[in-house]
């Protein structure tokens, strides 16, 4: 696992005084105006948001340290990191940087595939699952289909729902 999860881009500088447009890859913009202080991927780099603000899908910025323009354009395409320590997750939820690659088994213990891609359709997630054949199936994940994820060992134990491998 990684210690820092990508969180967003800074895209562009907003105005004269150093702040920058951040796409978030958060849920929404109000999740990601949470967080107080990012990093580099590497952790190398520390970030301290002093202000933060929804703009539509985007959120506004000001970092400590970054009082100009220009010093603002220095910034532009960089990743945004969070680390891990500072997001608590309820119990069952998961980081979707954890969930792919991770092997997919059935009941029985037989192999499925590895998890490729998760979406959210407002209801619920929905796990993409890439067989070895190179089918890719959709699963809801919800408790009666998603039965087990142990991201140590690195697998996800799911009841397929009838006709999902016809």
């Amino acid at each position: 696992m990684h210690k820092y999860l990508e969180t967003g881009k800074i895209v562009t500088t907003h105005g004269l005084k150093g702040e920058v447009r951040i796409q978030p890859w958060s849920d929404t913009p109000a999740d990601f105006c949470k967080f107080k202080r990012l990093f580099s991927a590497d952790g190398s780099i520390k970030y301290n948001i002093v202000r933060s603000r929804e703009a539509g899908n985007m959120v506004i910025a000001k970092i400590e340290g970054v009082d100009t323009i220009e010093a603002a354009k220095l910034l532009k395409d960089r990743i945004l990191c969070v680390d891990r320590a500072d997001i608590p997750l309820p119990e069952g939820t998961y980081f979707v940087a954890d969930l792919l690659g991770i092997e997919v088994r059935d009941e029985s213990g037989g192999k499925i595939g590895v998890v490729g891609d998760v979406f959210n359709t407002g209801a619920n997630d929905v796990y993409e699952i890439c067989s070895e054949c190179g089918k890719k199936y959709y699963i809801p994940a919800i408790p009666s289909v998603v039965l087990h994820v142990d991201i140590e060992a690195g697998v996800m134990t799911i009841h397929p729902m009838e006709g999902l491998f016809d």
